[in-house]
């Protein structure tokens, strides 16, 4: 089975003074996803948590929404030409009575922003799709000081890119704070993936009471994940996107950007913040 990491012999400068090592570096390989034997979609992640992965696309493609209706997920032996097991290629078969989608060359179960679709048709297919949604109720209510504490904590459980610098993050935390599970992968969506994939395996979905926080920017399709997962608050470090503020404030998504020690930007859902009340005119 693949490794996270990997090394690699490299050459060093620093300062004029030249050296060999070897390096840790973060493994990518490619993983296909198929479909009761059918191949759905290829892409390239780091290894672990495969599993995961693949059902936690599969949320966010619209196929499934519940632990019940998978009924098994295995790694596809005589994957090689010669018969081997590459552990890169996954089967999940859903559980009798679950409708397969039409799958062909040109996917249709579901959008995403790289699918070459863009704009309403996007924001609708989310909105339509979705067996999950944002529906908090009460709402939840996260102070700007449990939101700026958030990315320390992810940071500290970031183990692999501790030893490579080469990986994104995503974690579910609770409406108090409390870090309630993390994954890590090359790619930012992979790791949104298997934290969705881990919650309905675990039967946990949908995400109604969660924060999500992801390292970098806030892509459409990091919205849209969190949307078809029931998470009703989106949260990065970075920017993001145009489109993913449309579909944040189609969807009631409470999204914030550029997350960073005290200073953050909300761009869509503000009533979720806990925000102090402004002191009355002639009062301190």
């Amino acid at each position: 089975m693949g490794r996270a990491t990997e090394r690699r012999r490299t050459l060093r400068i620093r300062d004029g003074a030249v050296s060999t090592r070897a390096d840790t570096l973060v493994a990518e390989e490619p993983l296909e996803i198929r479909l009761n034997g059918r191949p759905l979609a290829i892409t390239m992640r780091t290894p672990g948590d495969d599993f995961a992965l693949a059902a936690g696309f599969l949320v966010s493609e619209g196929v499934i929404a519940g632990g019940d209706e998978v009924q098994s997920i295995i790694y596809c032996a005589g994957a090689t030409a010669e018969g081997g097991n590459s552990y890169n290629v996954v089967d999940v078969k859903l559980a009798p009575g679950v409708r397969v989608p039409d799958i062909t060359l040109e996917r249709n179960v579901y959008t995403t922003s790289s699918c070459g679709l863009c704009g309403k048709a996007s924001l609708d297919a989310v909105r339509t799709t979705t067996r999950h949604p944002v529906a908090d109720a009460p709402p939840v209510r996260i102070p700007p000081e449990l939101l700026s504490a958030l990315p320390d904590r992810l940071r500290a459980a970031q183990r692999v890119f501790d030893r490579t610098g080469g990986l994104h993050a995503a974690a579910l935390f609770s409406e108090e704070g409390e870090l309630l599970d993390v994954r890590e992968d090359v790619g930012r969506h992979n790791a949104v993936d298997k934290l969705v994939g881990r919650a309905l395996t675990d039967h946990r979905l949908p995400l109604s009471r969660a924060v999500l926080l992801v390292s970098g920017r806030a892509s459409f399709e990091l919205a849209q994940k969190a949307v078809m997962a029931g998470i009703p608050v989106l949260a990065a470090v970075s920017a993001p996107s145009s489109l993913a503020v449309d579909l944040a404030a189609e969807a009631g998504l409470t999204l914030v950007g550029f997350l960073r020690g005290p200073s953050m930007n909300v761009y869509a859902g503000e009533h979720r913040i806990a925000l102090e009340p402004e002191p009355e005119p002639g009062r301190v």
